[in-house]
């Protein structure tokens, strides 16, 4: 789907949770970091759900059921029920059976929540490539997975078995750190039978697909912490996304997001659902030094002048600031990448 460029964050008079009817929310890094909920989490989503707002936890791991992510949720004071939760594992597993007959064996490469996923499309989980498998499906197995697994898994699309993943994500956030994730374990099948899987997580179509099929939202608002899932998922399914800045990706990075990376709205937090959303206005008076103008926001002004993004002002929101920003780094590099270096900006902001 092709979609126009965007070059300023939008604005919204009302509050993101009146102005849209379903939160797609990633979870770690958004609703929850380590396992604890982030700051302000908790009762923003309680009360954005108290108003009407429908939520729904999209996730890209393929480890738990979403019976076990529902009961986390709720223990952390955000009620959930299982059908709130909607798996990567779900999402291939809706592809696979597309392309099976009722029944088919699949040999699975993961935990739980992917022999679930396939049971509940009316496929049959199976443990060896010898099982005679119709399909491989590979997800997140967890840290203890073992290396004979991903022997299985070589030896049934050796033999070309179509081979299906959950997700590609390289890296996962742990808490001692970024561990390898289940695209570094694709990568493992790929390179010892040199084929490629079809895959269903974000920002893949099918994952989009099966959110909107599981939710029924009609105006979906995609919230995340990564360029390159969350944003990425909404931009090529067509719909607005909110980027908050509580888990991996930093302003720098935002600055130079090309357009699929560049999301709607940007916040702080999950306070931002409950919040108008402030306009990005050009001032191309301000800005003539800038070939794209300069743009204001709250009582900042910023511009792309000389290789730099210069920002002017003295306002009291450091968000406004960086709003600002993203629209020079943004309209200047139009449907490329900003190398403009934002270090002053940024360090004026305390970003």
């Amino acid at each position: 789907m092709n979609q126009p460029v965007r070059t300023r964050p939008e604005s919204s008079r009302r509050p993101l949770h009146e102005a849209y009817d379903t939160a797609l929310l990633d979870l770690d890094g958004v609703v929850y970091a380590g396992g604890e909920a982030i700051e302000h989490a908790v009762e923003s989503l309680v009360t954005a759900r108290d108003d009407g707002m429908r939520l729904a936890y999209v996730t890209n791991n393929a480890l738990r059921t979403p019976e076990v992510v529902a009961e986390h949720l709720t223990r952390l004071g955000v009620p959930a029920a299982p059908a709130d939760v909607i798996t990567s594992a779900q999402a291939v597993a809706r592809l696979i059976s597309e392309q099976l007959p009722e029944g088919a064996r699949v040999l699975v490469i993961g935990g739980e929540g992917l022999r679930v996923a396939l049971r509940e499309r009316g496929l049959t989980p199976v443990d060896s490539a010898d099982d005679d498998p119709a399909a491989v499906a590979q997800g997140y197995g967890g840290p203890e997975m073992p290396w004979a697994r991903l022997m299985e898994a070589g030896y049934a699309v050796a033999r070309g078995v179509p081979w299906f993943a959950s997700n590609l994500d390289l890296t996962i956030p742990s808490g001692r750190g970024i561990a390898p994730g289940n695209g570094a374990a694709v990568e493992v099948v790929r390179i010892a039978t040199g084929a490629s899987p079809q895959a269903a997580g974000k920002p893949l179509p099918p994952m989009h697909r099966e959110t909107i099929l599981r939710t029924g939202a009609r105006r979906p608002l995609v919230v995340g912490d990564r360029l390159d899932t969350d944003i990425e998922g909404a931009y090529a399914g067509g719909v607005d996304s909110l980027l908050v800045l509580t888990g991996v990706t930093t302003p720098a990075q935002l600055l130079a997001a090309e357009p699929k990376y560049r999301p709607a709205y940007v916040d702080r937090d999950l306070r931002g659902l409950l919040t108008p959303q402030p306009e990005v206005e050009h001032d191309g008076a301000a800005g003539a030094a800038g070939a794209a103008g300069a743009f204001r926001c709250g009582g900042w002004v910023a511009r792309a002048d000389g290789g730099a993004l210069v920002l002017e002002g003295d306002g009291d929101e450091p968000l406004d600031g960086l709003r600002a920003l993203c629209a020079a780094a943004w309209a200047e590099a139009g449907d490329g990448v900003s190398d403009a270096d934002a270090g002053k900006a940024l360090a004026r902001l305390g970003l």
